[in-house]
Order: structure tokens, then C-alpha cells, then sequence
């Protein structure tokens, strides 16, 4: 910005949690969970049909039936932190997925507040330049822009479509199967199994139990490991 006197001045600029879930409206709030039991994800995903194995250390969103692989790719583009990656998917991104079909609330604006910040430490590929700007615009609407500055949007559309249509290396016929809707993606009014399960019991389809049995649980960044054993405690003479 400049001053009275038209010399170039510096801005301080402070938001919090609070100030990202109000301007992007996300109507979540602090209490939601930000972790998410890896088992959960990971049993969510299989029932959605993504046929690879339950420990492989990264998803992606092309081997996924035409309408789970279009959620996917919607979520990436709209809260993904990666520029430029929009096959392979982070765990966040998964359990914001997760939580969504489940219809179970989830701290985004935290999970986003936490990238963002993370960025001033240097962490590679953050970004977000669009939330940003939207933040900056509430605290300071008569900030000037420059033209070749302002991030242009650009918004789904037919070619889009046309591309998420397409499983590149994959045979024709043997394109991922389509899989039934379910949860709140088939109901509105969807409740949502108590615990961390990710299904109601005799719920119909596809069970994915025989799929899960060789998960391994773990525990990154945004996971919680809940089956895990307390370490044992070494004694000394």
C-alpha cells in the first residue's frame, strides 16, 4: 500500500482460525477432528471400490469409478495445499472425503490454517493463493492490485469433464467398475455408524472386510493410530 505521500508502505497482516472459517464460510468449528483413524479412511476408500491394496503409501483418484474419481478431483481442486498434483492425493485430502460421504464433521479451516502457516516455514509446494487473497481482501478491501498479480480462476468445464472421462494406460472395458452410491452421497439425511466404523452392519453391498485384513496401521501426520499397544515399560534392577 502506499501512504499519504504516495511512498510504498508495509501492512501488517494477522488471521487465525476464526478468520478462515469466516471468510470461506465453512460452518465447521474447533471442536470438529482434525485426525482421523487411518482404518476408518482406509475401509471407506475399499467400500468406495478403489481397487488398490489397503497399505499402498499413496492414492490416487484414476483408479476410481467415473463418479468418486470426479469427488476427488473436486476436493483436490478446491482445498488441495499441492500445486500442480491432482492424481496422487495426502491423507488430508482423504479424510475430508471420508468425512464428507459419512456426513461427519471435519475442522478444514484448521486443517487449511495449519498449511497455510506451515508455508512461512518453509514447507514445499504449499499454497492456497486464492484463500489468501480472500483474506487479505477482508482485512484490507482497498488494497490495489496488480493486474499480472491477481490469480484467475478457472472453473469446471465441459473439457474438464472430457479428461476425468478418460483412464489413460487402462484397456478399454477394463475402466474401473461403477460403484453404487452410499451413505450420505445416496441420502441426505444419512446418520453415520457410531465409533470409527465406516459402515452400518447388514448395510448390503460389497463388503470390504477380506480387503482390509491386511492393513497395517500407522501413523503420519494426519492420522491417529488407534489400535496401537502401549510401549512396555523396561525395568531396571
Amino acid at each position: 500500500m502506499k501512504d499519504a505521500d504516495g511512498k510504498d508502505i508495509d501492512v501488517a497482516i494477522k488471521f487465525t482460525v476464526e478468520d478462515v472459517r469466516r471468510v470461506l464460510d465453512l460452518k465447521d468449528n474447533n471442536e470438529d477432528p482434525v485426525i482421523v483413524p487411518k482404518r476408518l479412511c482406509k475401509g471407506l476408500w475399499m467400500r468406495m471400490g478403489y481397487p488398490g491394496f489397503v497399505n499402498d503409501p499413496a492414492y490416487t483418484k484414476s483408479k476410481l469409478s467415473k463418479p468418486y474419481k470426479f469427488l476427488v478431483h473436486s476436493v483436490i481442486h478446491a482445498l488441495g495445499h499441492m500445486k500442480g498434483v491432482f492424481d496422487e492425493f495426502a491423507d488430508y485430502i482423504m479424510n475430508i472425503i471420508t468425512y464428507l460421504i459419512l456426513n461427519r464433521p471435519y475442522n478444514i479451516s484448521q486443517v487449511i490454517s495449519n498449511h497455510m502457516l506451515d508455508n512461512i516455514k518453509g514447507e514445499r509446494f504449499v499454497q492456497y493463493p486464492k484463500f489468501v487473497q480472500m483474506l487479505l481482501d477482508d482485512q484490507i478491501p482497498s488494497l490495489p492490485k496488480d493486474e499480472d498479480d491477481e490469480l484467475k480462476l478457472e472453473h469446471m468445464d465441459n473439457e474438464t469433464l472430457k479428461r476425468l472421462d478418460v483412464y489413460r494406460g487402462v484397456e478399454k472395458g477394463k475402466e474401473p467398475k461403477l460403484r453404487k452410491m452410499f451413505a450420505a452421497i445416496e441420502k441426505e439425511d444419512y446418520q453415520a455408524p457410531e465409533d470409527d466404523k465406516w459402515r452400518h452392519e447388514n448395510s448390503g453391498f460389497d463388503d470390504e472386510t477380506k480387503k482390509m485384513e491386511p492393513f497395517i496401521p500407522k501413523k503420519p501426520r494426519w492420522w491417529v493410530k488407534k489400535d496401537e499397544k502401549p510401549k512396555k515399560r523396561s525395568q531396571t534392577a
